[in-house]
């Protein structure tokens, strides 16, 4: 019903439309240059978002053929070359559609003229071609918002917390590649038909380079889950731990309302936090009962071990530090440095909050996991003196809206193993004796 809602609007702008004074040619060239941009369109962020260059076509047709031939370009949107099934190629044709038609309405309400832009149109023409990007981005993200939302995708919840740094980095973005479409419109008047293949060339370039970050990007993660999947066959209790950590390290530095490249850099330090265990010998990993105070020693080498592994990956910068100092504590009792307070790294404070919580709400050999209410009164509880409060708050609000899915039990590899009550070296349900007693 949604789908047949949007596309039935889309249909009776351009059929109802008026058509006076667009050019035919113009309307079609920009028309396959709108398609053949689709057809392309480049997946970047590890692959979970897209950026097309077709909304530079559009909004090019905002300018040259106006607010019905912006939607009838948006509308050949059904014609790309990639495989979708007909109700996905319905639903884009007609939200780019009308996505277009919002942008071209603006335009022209704001002043802007419809046709090719003549010198004496700059500057000014850029702020109604910038008011018609926002309108072109707020017209496509409602109608996807609501798609999803009649598909049980997402829930329309008030937010706690307006994020306006990652909103204000997204539109600035949008409005940039928006302008292409501007550039386009511009050199349509010197070279004609040919701008399309003009344009066609940084497009394909820019298609491309983001295929090369993707590709760095997809080889980041699975060295990082190699490493990962390395330190879990070792120390098989904490399966999936690092992936938790990691979830939950991010959750606090997008409260925090860290930019998304710090959030990135956060969720690798959380993946490879333990990756120094690779330096413990497995005999002490897996040992039952209480530690010696050599083997504690071994234990506590854990971070600056890590540290040593995985300094030499670049991408990794601030993560390393998180990675060394996880086991700091803000009265100055832990280890490998005994930092005290503010001097411990953020990325370190945040992963101790992260580790302690997902330590307590997984289930060990020995214990069965706490509650997700019990972690956060213990970690309210510790806040402080093992903890940083800031960090403990983010983790409870994130949790309070997000939820917290908790791990079932990890089997052990085989029989004689299972028989070994391992400890956990890292669970902080004990954060007083953790340093003290040599336990670990």
């Amino acid at each position: 019903m949604y789908v047949g809602l949007v596309a039935s609007t889309a249909i009776t702008v351009v059929v109802l439309g008026r058509y006076d004074g667009i050019d035919l040619a113009t309307l079609i060239l920009v028309a396959i240059l709108f398609v053949i941009a689709e057809s392309i369109s480049t997946m970047v962020d590890s692959g979970r978002a897209g950026i097309s260059p077709s909304s530079s076509a559009s909004l090019a047709a905002v300018v040259l053929v106006g607010p019905v031939g912006a939607a009838v370009v948006g509308f050949a949107s059904c014609l790309i070359l990639r495989r979708q099934s007909i109700i996905k190629r319905v639903f884009n044709a007609a939200q780019f559609a009308l996505a277009g038609y919002a942008a071209g309405r603006v335009f022209q309400v704001l002043g802007g003229g419809i046709g090719i832009p003549e010198r004496g149109d700059f500057p000014w023409v850029v702020l109604p071609f910038t008011a018609a990007i926002l309108a072109h981005t707020i017209v496509n993200g409602a109608l996807v918002a609501g798609l999803m939302w009649f598909l049980g995708v997402v829930r329309i919840q008030r937010p706690h917390r307006i994020r306006w740094r990652p909103l204000a980095t997204l539109e600035l973005s949008s409005v940039g590649y928006g302008m292409l479409g501007l550039f386009i419109a511009a050199i349509w008047g010197v070279v004609g038909p040919f701008a399309v293949f003009l344009v066609l060339l940084p497009l394909f370039i820019a298609r491309w380079t983001f295929d090369q970050y993707v590709a760095e990007q997809r080889a980041h993660e699975a060295t990082l889950a190699t490493l990962c999947q390395a330190v879990e066959t070792k120390d098989y209790y904490t399966r999936g731990h690092c992936t938790r950590v990691s979830k939950a390290s991010a959750l606090i530095a997008e409260e925090l309302g860290m930019h998304a490249e710090r959030v990135h850099t956060i969720r690798y330090a959380g993946m490879l936090h333990d990756v120094g265990k690779l330096g413990v010998p497995t005999k002490v990993l897996q040992k039952s009962g209480r530690l010696t105070e050599e083997e504690f020693a071994a234990i506590q080498l854990h971070p600056m071990r890590g540290y040593e592994i995985v300094r030499e990956i670049g991408f990794l910068d601030e993560a390393l530090a998180g990675i060394m100092h996880h086991h700091e504590r803000m009265d100055g009792g832990g280890y490998p440095m005994g930092l005290v307070g503010k001097d411990i790294p953020e990325f370190a404070r945040i992963i101790s909050v992260a580790d302690a919580f997902d330590c307590m709400t997984s289930t060990r050999s020995y214990r069965q996991a706490r509650s997700v209410a019990e972690a956060i009164a213990e970690l309210r509880r510790c806040a402080g003196t093992q903890f940083d409060p800031v960090m403990v708050d983010a983790l409870i609000s994130a949790i309070e809206r997000h939820g917290w899915d908790t791990p079932g039990v990890v089997e052990p590899p085989d029989d004689d193993v299972a028989e070994v009550a391992q400890q956990d070296h890292d669970d902080p349900s004990v954060p007083l004796r953790l340093a003290g007693e040599g336990e670990r």
